[in-house]
């Protein structure tokens, strides 16, 4: 069976990616307060730096321009601020409301792909941004319930990740993925430090424990992402991602105690409903743009 013709199979990685990252959530949210944001998502990267050992060969390998390191080095700043952010959230607002507004970060490297990159937005496209961002006023609900300062960390989230996957989209059309993973590692592991370094409190050893276990979730949520986008289509697997919003509801509500918002949980659907979209409309012109094979053969 050909290369992204098995939906069934990139159903079931991009349900298990779903699960990694949402033990990622549970476990950040378990830690709680006991570390400061900087300091655990420090801790983190610093644990998950085993994971880099492959990668330091196709690193050195590269042989990167002065270029090429200047975006690696702004795609560590804007994603290094993007995690204390992260870290910072999930500590202040219920698990549900970090997942559904995690979702913005697709729509944000739409707008970022068409201001910066030039790539055209669509009427329709530019209709699912809308529709999108009154998903996200859905969660927020300004004047009908207090915005905690963890919702604006999310927006900033979101913004920077996207930021950072707009550039890492420059980048990997001249480097390997191992090359863009492995910088990654590398320049948020050293952004983190200083603002670490400044919150630094004491950690016991289950702390430690904890986030090693978030660095190996995490790890194996991006490995199991890359095969579901290898086995199938994004049209395909993109809807899967809604099933993280379903596991985080029900395992705030069982295991933190958290109540069940069903704005979020609406305003959650809008936004991926208007990613799903976009997904779709993007493979749908990168389909019309590119001649079936038949076509181009001589």
């Amino acid at each position: 069976m050909p290369a992204q013709d098995r939906p069934l199979i990139g159903v079931f990685w991009m349900a298990l990616t779903g699960l990694n990252f949402v033990a990622v959530t549970a476990i950040v949210k378990h830690i709680g307060g006991d570390v400061p944001a900087a300091q655990g998502a420090f801790l983190r990267y610093l644990l998950g730096l085993v994971f880099l050992i492959p990668m330091i060969r196709p690193i050195l390998a590269a042989h990167l321009s002065a270029r090429q390191i200047k975006l690696f080095a702004a795609r560590g700043v804007v994603h290094t601020l993007a995690v204390i952010l992260w870290f910072y959230a999930m500590a202040r607002i219920p698990i549900a409301d970090v997942t559904a507004m995690n979702y913005l970060s697709p729509v944000y490297v739409t707008l970022g792909a068409a201001l910066l990159l030039g790539e055209r937005l669509p009427p329709r496209r530019l209709i699912a941004v809308i529709c999108a961002l009154i998903g996200a006023v859905i969660i927020l609900r300004p004047g009908f319930r207090e915005v905690d300062a963890g919702h604006i960390a999310m927006l900033g989230t979101a913004v920077g990740f996207a930021a950072g996957y707009l550039i890492a989209k420059q980048l990997s059309g001249e480097v390997s993925a191992a090359v863009v993973v492995g910088m990654l590692s590398i320049t948020v592991t050293i952004g983190l430090a200083p603002f670490a370094y400044a919150v630094w409190v004491p950690v016991t050893m289950g702390d430690l424990g904890w986030l090693f276990l978030v660095a190996c979730f995490a790890t194996a949520g991006h490995y199991s992402m890359t095969l579901a986008f290898a086995a199938a289509p994004l049209t395909v697997t993109q809807p899967v991602t809604f099933l993280q919003l379903i596991w985080a509801v029900l395992l705030g509500y069982f295991v933190f105690d958290e109540g069940v918002d069903i704005w979020v949980v609406l305003g959650g659907t809008v936004i991926l409903a208007s990613v799903s979209f976009i997904t779709w409309r993007e493979a749908r012109a990168k389909r019309q743009a590119t001649p079936a094979s038949f076509q181009t053969k001589g």
